[in-house]
């Protein structure tokens, strides 16, 4: 099938995949938020408090980078608050972003830049591989111990963990018509469907395919009953894996993860 149409499906989670990736993130904030303890507790204005909370996120976020360049991870921005997606620190509104996406998961955008106080994201609110800013006050950050790269023509979808292999999949991906875009994307959600045009489940990315209408043209790595397919050029801009390995990456693969597509 082609790409995966707007409309809410159940979901899954899958947080127990980032234990291990986490847990020396979680102690640290733990040891932070006890530090900060005796001012958050003074602080019964609004304001004070406001201020307090504030520098206790910028210092998990600071620490957070260091540790995810210490691990060759990459950084996931977990939205706090309804946040005003910019096309550039401090410039136009492009969108208004939700603390949860369309599919219910808590979204979590990829951070490909930083300029200062300001996150460059990819969110599927945004042209194919053009990153939007944020400011970082509006997200906790996160390692995103695993990334995807995928080579078009090979039909070959490849799994790193911290820099390094470790699994290589045969997908389908578009037909001359409707090609799989190349560029920079990010996963948005895990989604379960259990059976159906798109197999077991499926993992939607920033991506969209232009040659369909806007109502369904968003892109996504998923299932598919037509298996026969996987290893030819042969859907409307998706990949298409074989459910088995879908199982696998959906209990791996978490919003955030980055998604690199080359001709």
């Amino acid at each position: 099938m082609s790409a995966v149409p707007h409309r809410t499906r159940r979901r899954t989670e899958h947080e127990p995949s980032r234990i291990l990736s986490r847990t020396v993130a979680v102690l640290s904030g733990l040891t932070l938020l006890a530090a900060a303890s005796a001012p958050l507790a003074a602080a019964a204005s609004g304001t004070a408090g406001t201020v307090g909370a504030a520098a206790v996120l910028a210092q998990g976020n600071a620490q957070t980078v260091r540790a995810a360049k210490a691990s060759r991870a990459t950084l996931g921005a977990r939205l706090l608050r309804r946040t005003e997606l910019r096309s550039s620190p401090g410039g136009p509104v492009v969108a208004t972003l939700a603390t949860r996406t369309e599919y219910g998961s808590p979204r979590v955008l990829a951070v490909v830049a930083r300029r200062g106080h300001w996150l460059g994201v990819l969110s599927d609110a945004m042209p194919n591989s053009r990153a939007g800013w944020i400011p970082a006050t509006h997200a906790r950050l996160q390692q995103e111990r695993y990334g995807i790269d995928v080579d078009r023509s090979e039909r070959l979808l490849t799994i790193r963990r911290d820099g390094r292999v470790v699994r290589r999949l045969r997908v389908a991906v578009g037909a001359s018509s409707t090609a799989t875009p190349t560029g920079r994307y990010a996963v948005t959600d895990s989604v379960l469907y259990g059976s159906g045009p798109y197999g077991c489940c499926a993992l939607p990315i920033t991506g969209h395919q232009r040659a369909l209408p806007a109502d369904r043209n968003r892109l996504a790595i998923h299932g598919t009953i037509a298996e026969a397919s996987i290893g030819s050029a042969a859907s409307g801009g998706c990949l298409r894996a074989h459910d088995a390995d879908m199982r696998w990456l959906i209990t791996r693969i978490a919003a955030g993860t980055q998604v690199r597509i080359r001709a």
